[in-house]
C-alpha cells in the first residue's frame, strides 16, 4: 500500500542563497507514516499546482517573518526580516488546499502565515508589542518544553491529546494577535497568546506556534500531532 504524501514547504538561507530543510519535519512524517517530499522554492502557480496535485497534505514549516503587508501593517524598522516569494508560494499552497479539502498543518511560521493570509493579524514582535515574563525565543535546547499552554477543551486537539495543558518548546518572537473569522482556537499561552488554531470546516487545517518537530522523539504528544495529520491523509 503506497504511503501518502505530504508536500514539505522549503526553508531558505538568504545568506547561502539556498534552499534547506531540518530532518525533523521529514523524520517526525515519516515516522506517522507519510512520505514528505519537499518543494522547489517557487512562485509559478502552474509548476505548484502541479506539484500539489501529487500530494495529499501539505506542512507549512518555520521560517523568516511572515510580511506585515498581508495584514495591512507598515513592518518595524529592524525587527521584521520578510522574504516575499515564500509568502506568495504559500498563498497559493494554502487556496489550493482549502478549495481541494486537502489536510494541512502548519508549525511556528506556518501558523502564523495561514492566519494572517486568512484575514487575521499578527503581533509583528513580541518583546516590543507584547512584552511578557513567558520566554517565547529559547536558545538551545529545542526539544525540551520552555512555557506551558492551556488547550481549548472540546476543539479537535483537546480530543487528540486528551489533556488541559501542555509544556511546550518556544522559538519565535512573531505571534497571532486578531484570530482570522475562519479559524478557531485550540491553545493559548501562560501570557495569553494564541498558540494553536483550526480550521472548523475543513477536512484537517490545523496549526501550532510551538515545535512538535524537535520534540517528536522525545515526547508523544508531538508525535500524536503529526500522526493526526498523517491519519488524516487517508
Amino acid at each position: 500500500m503506497n504511503k501518502p504524501i505530504v508536500g514539505v514547504m522549503p526553508l531558505w538561507d538568504e545568506e547561502k542563497e539556498s534552499l534547506w530543510m531540518l530532518p525533523g519535519y521529514m523524520d517526525a512524517l515519516r515516522e506517522a507514516g507519510a512520505l514528505p517530499i519537499m518543494f522547489p522554492l517557487s512562485t509559478d502557480m502552474q509548476d505548484l499546482l502541479q506539484l500539489a496535485d501529487m500530494c495529499d497534505g501539505f506542512l507549512f514549516t518555520g521560517g523568516q517573518d511572515v510580511s506585515p503587508e498581508l495584514y495591512n501593517e507598515t513592518p518595524l524598522d529592524g525587527l521584521v526580516e520578510c522574504f516575499s516569494p515564500r509568502d506568495e508560494m504559500e498563498h497559493i499552497m494554502l487556496r489550493y488546499a482549502i478549495k481541494e479539502n486537502k489536510p494541512l498543518l502548519g508549525i511556528c511560521r506556518g501558523i502564523q502565515f495561514i492566519n494572517a493570509d486568512l484575514g487575521g493579524s499578527l503581533y509583528q514582535d513580541l518583546p516590543t508589542q507584547h512584552p511578557s515574563k513567558t520566554e517565547h525565543h529559547q536558545s538551545g535546547a529545542y526539544h525540551l518544553p520552555i512555557h506551558s499552554v492551556e488547550i481549548t477543551q472540546g476543539t479537535p486537539l483537546s480530543e487528540c491529546l486528551q489533556l488541559k495543558s501542555l509544556p511546550v518548546n518556544s522559538y519565535h518572537h512573531q505571534a497571532v494577535k486578531d484570530v482570522a473569522p475562519s479559524l478557531e482556537v485550540m491553545a493559548v499561552s501562560e501570557d495569553g497568546l494564541v498558540e494553536a488554531l483550526h480550521m472548523p470546516d475543513h477536512r484537517f487545517l490545523w496549526a501550532v506556534q510551538w515545535h512538535p518537530e524537535f520534540s517528536h522523539k522525545q515526547d508523544k504528544t508531538s508525535r500524536k500531532i503529526f500522526r493526526a495529520f498523517v491519519d488524516a491523509l487517508s
